[in-house]
């Protein structure tokens, strides 16, 4: 598949400029997205043309702000977060009833602040990490205990679950004011940087002791990259990339897609599949907002983020192998094996090792402050073990693309 830069390689700066001018940023990025093969200025200007008049149509009865922390069309076909899907399906489905604005590539709110501006209402939709965003919404923590998804498929199959909307959605309405639409879903591990270009390909987390390695704002994941002699370091996500580049760190901990979209690559070496907690770009809105809306527009908001969610499983799983290179042995041409980066899946026994090292199964004690505010939050559920048990209720060797899709909503 054709990123969007070389789609529109044959489109200069200015003309593109000019388009978006014209027809706004959405219709352009929306058009765009739709087109196959390498597309000439005619052509982008026709079907964006095509798409305002669509959009367009009818008076919107609600116009929404979507912030998204470093996304655009480019990356969205890198890392598959549904954002530009979202949009396409709302649009159409409520007949343009409901209006987003799609404001990409950190121009209306960066990983860090998207939560908190959504809140407060500057922006109505944001896309960014869920440990990102457990600064401005620490409910958030609870999908980061270390260990309790084995499985992307498990990460799947909880979001699908009824049981994630009593133990995830409903608190965070609750609590932060937060709708939660969908979300991708990788796990995280361990990136290093260049220093590590031609040491052995690591095996174990025994072989990572001592390193220094970005974290990001969960509380969670500090304390199994503590468990695990780790030493996590809070940088910036704009910032890690220039971290590992001068080596101001040994690695970076964030998840396989996330190297390759934020154009990381060149500065890693090896992924490490730790897998040991959520690596989960989603995407929310504004509790309020939702609220606003008639009851059938409601139900258009939940359909067009179940069948967003529905995509995204089955895209991103097949980008990870086929874009990024997330596999052993790796496909050719993708972003991985361009720029050298090994990927370090370790064996069934590592992954053990690991997990004895920080979960809570092991090692409760340190979990004990988090886990019990958690609980708390949740009206006095235990959110660790309610999660736990969702995530095994499949066989661990469930590929993620075979998990059935179900409206966790109607339970």
């Amino acid at each position: 598949m054709l990123t969007a830069s070389e789609k529109l390689k044959g489109i200069s700066r200015r003309d593109l400029l000019r388009l978006t001018k014209q027809f706004g940023i959405t219709s352009t990025l929306v058009a765009a997205g739709g087109l196959t093969g390498t597309v000439t200025l005619t052509r982008l200007a026709e079907a964006a043309n095509s798409t305002y008049e669509k959009r367009f149509k009818t008076p919107a009865k609600h116009t929404w702000k979507f912030g998204a922390a470093g996304f655009n069309e480019r990356n969205l076909l890198i890392e598959r977060a549904g954002c530009l899907e979202f949009v396409r399906d709302i649009e159409e489905r409520s007949d343009g009833a409901i209006r987003i604005e799609f404001i990409g590539s950190n121009q209306m709110c960066g990983q860090l602040d998207c939560v908190k501006k959504t809140q407060q209402g500057i922006t109505d939709v944001f896309s960014a990490s869920t440990q990102n965003s457990a600064g401005g919404a620490p409910y958030l923590n609870v999908l980061d205990y270390a260990y309790m998804f084995p499985s992307r498929a498990s990460q799947y199959y909880f979001f699908y679950h009824p049981g994630s909307e009593k133990v995830l959605r409903e608190p965070l309405r609750k609590r932060h004011g937060l709708q939660f639409l969908f979300t991708h879903c990788e796990l995280r591990g361990i990136q290093l940087g260049l220093k590590w270009k031609d040491k052995p390909l690591v095996k174990s987390v025994k072989d990572l002791a001592g390193t220094k390695n970005r974290v990001t704002g969960t509380q969670l994941g500090r304390i199994a990259m503590e468990l695990m002699e780790l030493n996590p370091t809070p940088i910036a996500w704009e910032e890690t990339l220039d971290g590992l580049k001068q080596g101001l760190i040994d690695g970076a901990e964030t998840w396989a897609a996330a190297v390759a979209y934020a154009n990381m690559s060149p500065v890693v070496s090896q992924c490490v599949n730790l897998g040991f907690f959520c690596g989960t770009e989603h995407t929310a809105m504004n509790a309020s907002k939702f609220d606003e809306l008639s009851g059938d527009l409601q139900d258009d908001v939940m359909e067009s983020a179940y069948l967003t969610q529905v995509q995204i499983q089955a895209a991103n799983e097949a980008a990870l192998v086929k874009t990024v290179g997330f596999s052993d042995p790796q496909l050719p041409d993708t972003l991985f094996a361009k720029n050298g980066v090994r990927v370090a899946m370790l064996d069934d026994a590592a992954r053990h090792e690991a997990e004895q090292m920080c979960s809570p199964e092991f090692k409760p004690e340190p979990w004990t402050k988090w886990r019990e505010r958690l609980n708390d939050w949740s009206g006095g559920m235990d959110t660790y073990k309610y999660i736990y048990d969702i995530a095994r209720e499949i066989p661990q060797d469930t590929k993620p693309e075979n998990v059935e899709p179900r409206r966790w909503w109607k339970g």
